[in-house]
């Protein structure tokens, strides 16, 4: 037990005054992740005055893994283990070691969890933004990070080797970023948050790119909202990769998933549309 204990009360008071939900685990995780007095007190003055739990431990939760966390990189969201999930039960059906792209990968959580998962896996991310890629670095360990924009870093030698391409690229609606709490809006970096018009600029260059680098049989996992589902899906299947949605009501996640087609030949664009499942 730390020697902070007994000042939990007042921290909980603290932090349910400055409008934190969970105030007690909050204040059981400060307590526990300080070292001394000091560090307590500033990292208790930095969460009052509205930063992210996430930043202020320097570490966040996901499928079970601590992953390091940096102010002002997107912090990996619960509803993303959805995908995860579902992107794991694809890549255990591959023969032999399964080669993983992770997409606007931030913190590398998502990589990370899925890489934890399989016995073995060829592990790559890239990410725009420079502070991002070490904090990836940090957490994907011997996976391979590049710093670039979606494909453009990734040598040509990966390309149609691919059996599995996760990504959660922003999908939130310009005029809609206004309406994100106040912690993701104020800290979070707005190239993560913000995608376009409609929510899907950059999950539309995602799904173009996906079928020239995706393995014959490879699937394209992108995170997107319930109501945003059928136009990814529509987008990708006139990728010309095999597109279904899928949903979880318990994480309120939803994922759209392409698969290349096994023939020889593909080249993307010409493979005939498959509908929405």
């Amino acid at each position: 037990m730390s020697v902070f204990s007994s000042s939990v009360p007042i921290l909980v008071t603290r932090l349910r005054a400055a409008g934190c939900v969970f105030a007690e685990d909050e204040a059981q995780l400060l307590v526990s992740t300080a070292a001394t007095p000091d560090e307590l007190a500033a990292m208790v003055e930095r969460r009052v005055a509205g930063e992210p739990l996430e930043y202020v431990l320097g570490w966040a939760e996901f499928c079970g893994l601590r992953v390091a966390v940096a102010p002002g990189v997107f912090v990996p969201r619960p509803r993303t283990e959805f995908l995860i999930q579902e992107a794991v039960a694809l890549a255990r059906r591959v023969a032999g070691t399964p080669v993983v792209l992770d997409l606007c990968c931030g913190t590398g959580a998502m990589g990370a969890a899925l890489a934890a998962e399989l016995e073995r896996a060829e592990l790559h991310a890239t990410d725009l933004d420079p502070a991002a890629v070490r904090c990836a670095r940090r957490n994907l360990g011997a996976g391979h990070v590049y710093e670039g924009d979606l494909y453009e870093p990734l040598p040509a030698s990966l390309r149609g080797r691919v059996d599995i391409v996760i990504a959660s690229p922003p999908y939130v609606p310009s005029e809609s970023v206004a309406l994100l709490p106040a912690e993701a809006r104020l800290h979070e970096p707005l190239v993560a948050l913000d995608g376009g018009g409609d929510g899907l600029d950059v999950v539309r260059r995602v799904i173009a790119g996906a079928p020239q680098w995706l393995a014959p049989g490879g699937h394209l996992l992108v995170e997107t909202s319930e109501r945003q589902a059928a136009a990814t899906a529509e987008t990708v299947a006139r990728a010309g990769l095999a597109a279904r949605v899928a949903s979880s009501a318990e994480l309120d996640a939803t994922a759209v998933i392409g698969t290349r087609p096994q023939r020889r030949g593909f080249s993307g664009a010409a493979a005939p549309a498959a509908p929405p499942a």
